[in-house]
């Protein structure tokens, strides 16, 4: 017997047919991407891990993962998520500069835009846009003290809403690779987050913008062509990732 579907229900599954899709898609850029940084068995941190999409990439790669995000409800979709898995372990807390207790100011509507940084809120693009409706007590660790208790990661993933250089003043130490999140609006933040790093040791530099999930460069640059490039854009809303690499470990990465 012929069955006949209402047509605002055939439009809704395909729609969520292609959502589906697109998500398979996007996974299979970002493995891509990722397994030039990482080896399967690779310790890697996830700053900022919210609901753990990376993470899950990054697992896919074979890696050990330990994630660090301080959102509650973050948090409970990651132990739901990944809280069987051996090769997970969650953070519950932020990162600073020094260990101690901190605030983490939430916005319900948008929990991947809660932060800990108070420009962030007042100055940044989402600023006048979304309201950041309550504030939550969070503990605060440091990159060192991570370190010191599960070990170096090949690779550092930080995503903390304007909050970079205060998670980065908390490592005294070089990490093979590290990104982290940069904007127009606090390029500023982006060369000091540089300058802590080259204070720990040397440093080549790339970066990617927004999802492109693409580096600039085939070769790591210094940071005066990193800063000459992403100063010559014209997007007044630019945003991507910064990519530093430490001249001491350099066999993570590999070129497509």
């Amino acid at each position: 017997m012929v069955r006949f579907f209402p047509q605002h229900w055939i439009r809704r599954f395909n729609a969520s047919m292609e959502r589906r899709a697109a998500a398979v898609r996007q996974k299979e850029v970002l493995r891509a991407f990722y397994c030039r940084f990482v080896r399967s068995q690779d310790l890697c941190f996830d700053v900022g891990a919210n609901m753990g999409n990376r993470t899950e990439v990054l697992l896919d790669l074979g890696t050990r993962m330990i994630c660090i995000e301080p959102q509650p409800i973050c948090v409970k979709r990651l132990r739901k998520r990944f809280g069987k898995n051996e090769n997970v372990v969650i953070v519950e807390a932020a990162l600073g500069e020094k260990e101690g207790d901190g605030e983490l100011a939430v916005c319900e509507q948008e929990p991947t835009i809660s932060t800990m940084s108070q420009r962030w809120r007042s100055e940044g693009r989402f600023a006048g846009k979304n309201e950041w409706t309550k504030t939550v007590p969070v503990a605060v660790t440091t990159l060192d003290l991570l370190i010191e208790r599960y070990g170096t990661p090949a690779f550092c993933k930080i995503d903390v809403e304007g909050f970079e250089v205060s998670v980065l003043k908390g490592l005294s130490q070089p990490i093979p690779i590290i990104s982290f999140e940069f904007t127009r609006e606090f390029f500023s933040d982006a060369r000091s987050c540089i300058d802590h790093l080259l204070s720990i040791g040397p440093v080549a530099f790339n970066a990617s913008f927004g999802e492109s999930m693409t580096l600039l460069w085939e070769k790591w640059v210094d940071p005066g062509e990193l800063y000459g490039r992403l100063e010559a854009e014209e997007d007044p809303l630019l945003w991507g990732d910064i990519y530093a690499k430490s001249f001491k470990e350099t066999h993570h990465v590999r070129h497509s």
